[in-house]
């Protein structure tokens, strides 16, 4: 694998903050955001075709880092799209399917579980007040990811005050390979 991956960052619900590993990952790194044209009321339809087009954008050996609802999106935009790319990291995925979802997110239930085809590593936490453990497990099996469970780090947002969170980032380079642009 000669060709050098982008790495393309998928915020959930609200953006990532100042303090979020992952504006964290793109102010050291360098590395792309995909930013949605509203954080606040996230549309699965408009989030997908934003993704899509940032993944155009980026070519096919890009690498998708997405948190929280953005790992729905992801799912989403495998289940209807003919773009390739080369693996994604999924911290945290939001359960869409939960009554208490919040309102103001809409067309992103159900959550898509079908193989995804691309290699992933879905990252859950046993204390996330988003996802419980089991069902972050399921959408990995669903997905053909591998689970990293990372302990007690809640919704590992920027409250889980993880800085420029290594643990991920070397789940990150694992997933990339020697491929990855640092």
């Amino acid at each position: 694998m000669s060709a050098l991956s982008t790495v393309l960052l998928l915020p959930g619900l609200g953006n990532s903050g100042p303090q979020h590993w992952q504006t964290r990952w793109e102010q050291h790194y360098g590395y792309l955001r995909a930013n949605q044209h509203n954080w606040d009321q996230p549309d699965c339809h408009d989030w997908v075709h934003t993704l899509d087009q940032a993944i155009a954008a980026a070519g096919p050996e890009v690498v998708v880092v997405a948190h929280s609802l953005g790992c729905a999106t992801v799912a989403h935009w495998a289940a209807t799209t003919h773009r390739t790319i080369r693996a994604a990291l999924l911290v945290a995925p939001a359960d869409v399917d939960r009554p208490d979802f919040p309102p103001e997110v809409t067309g992103f239930s159900p959550m898509p579980r079908t193989l995804l085809p691309f290699p992933s590593i879905v990252v859950a936490s046993t204390n996330d007040e988003y996802v419980t453990l089991p069902r972050a497990q399921a959408f990995a099996e669903s997905w053909g990811s591998r689970l990293v469970n990372v302990g007690a780090l809640g919704h590992i947002n920027s409250a889980s005050d993880l800085g420029l969170w290594p643990q991920g980032h070397a789940l990150l380079r694992e997933l990339a390979g020697s491929a990855l642009r640092s």
